[in-house]
């Protein structure tokens, strides 16, 4: 039994190691200047809204899972106000670009990645204790308020960043 409960601590590390990896390494490609791309603002406001009514819907039977994910996404839209408030956008010769708060997607990054942790080691921990899991991911009232502030974050960014296009492209004179 012994061997069995290292091991899957062992499984749980790695895992834990290769989603921070991940998230790193995305996160380092997410922080610096960006080109400005016309669609993917796009997919962002499209699918983001989507799971939260998804995530609202699973959750509509829990009012404290409901408030969080409500108070969640006006965090996230003051945020994303600030965010936009913060980012450097530049149009050169080669297009138009970006840059975001390095320090804001840092700690919008960090504060999911903790989260998503906390509740892997809880899983694992019932897992091997027999306990009985804790609340489903999509009910959980703190995974809940960070996931809404960090989809409302990314919405409200999104539309700043299609709002600066349309009125940067405009701008521009069209060359036949």
């Amino acid at each position: 039994m012994h061997a069995q409960g290292n091991s899957s601590t062992l499984v749980t590390v790695l895992i834990l190691a290769l989603i921070a990896w991940r998230l790193y390494a995305r996160s380092r490609k997410l922080i610096g200047r960006q080109r400005l791309s016309r669609w993917r603002p796009w997919v962002t406001v499209t699918v983001l809204p989507l799971v939260l009514v998804i995530l609202g819907v699973l959750s509509r039977h829990q009012p404290p899972a409901l408030w969080a994910l409500a108070g969640g996404g006006i965090v996230g839209i003051g945020l994303g106000i600030l965010g936009l408030k913060l980012t450097k956008f530049e149009t050169t010769p080669t297009g138009a670009s970006y840059t975001p708060s390095a320090h804001l997607g840092i700690a919008l990054s960090t504060l999911l990645v903790l989260r998503i942790a906390y509740r892997f080691l809880q899983a694992s921990q019932s897992i091997n204790t027999a306990a009985p899991p804790a609340a489903g991911y999509s009910t959980s009232p703190m995974t809940l308020l960070i996931f809404g502030a960090l989809a409302l974050y990314y919405v409200t960014y999104a539309i700043g960043l299609i709002r600066w296009s349309q009125r940067m492209w405009v701008a521009q004179p069209v060359v036949l």
